[in-house]
């Protein structure tokens, strides 16, 4: 996370907002032979205080969730490169501008039984973001191709005790400076991480 507290006003309930909205990051856990990583799409409870997911057995991480573990996921939304020209003043440097939440906590590994729970919530609720589509179900997966994938992947959850997140939308800049950046931004036409960013930058939350 960033150290300046300028960029870092955003509410807890913002930031849970924001992870559930974006329902993917990158999980991490220490290992004796260095951090392990998995880029997971994940279901976060509706009062925040845990989230569900799965992992290929096969994952280092699923291995090592022998007994819980201390976790993190970080939840990364839009981002952009800021040229120093578009501020209007003098004496400015390049930078970054991004949106990232971090949620930690204690990481376990679910009973298999919870396996078909933890995948059907987790594609209803993703699947209800694309509607008027009808709703995917698991039922129009034959049993035994069913069975067969669910044999390859393990439910985890994770308990959130901490939840922190960064908003680097140019706050510490003057308002004119941080305007005229995000119009710049727009205009690039570099891509939708771009104009997710500048609009952030017109109206930053906190």
């Amino acid at each position: 996370m960033h150290p300046n507290p300028v960029f870092r006003k955003t509410e807890k309930a913002q930031n849970l907002a924001f992870a559930r909205d974006r329902s993917f990051g990158v999980l991490s856990i220490n290992a004796d032979g260095g951090p392990l990583i998995a880029h997971i799409p994940f279901q976060l409870s509706k009062d925040g205080s845990y989230l569900e997911a799965h992992l290929v057995r096969s994952n280092p991480i699923a291995r090592a969730l022998k007994e819980p573990q201390k976790a993190v996921i970080a939840v990364s939304g839009g981002d952009g490169y800021i040229s120093p020209d578009w501020y209007g003043a003098d004496d400015q440097v390049p930078t970054w501008n991004y949106v990232a939440v971090h949620l930690r906590g204690i990481l376990r590994l679910q009973p298999d039984a919870e396996l078909g729970g933890v995948l059907e919530r987790l594609s209803e609720a993703m699947e209800a973001r694309l509607t008027p589509k009808p709703i995917w179900k698991m039922d129009k997966v034959s049993t035994d191709a069913l069975s067969k994938m669910m044999r390859q992947i393990v439910p985890i959850a994770m308990d959130i005790d901490d939840v922190d997140g960064t908003w680097k939308l140019a706050q510490n800049k003057p308002d004119a400076a941080r305007l005229g950046a995000a119009d710049a931004l727009a205009e690039t036409g570099f891509g939708a991480e771009y104009g997710v960013i500048a609009q952030l930058m017109k109206n930053p939350p906190g």
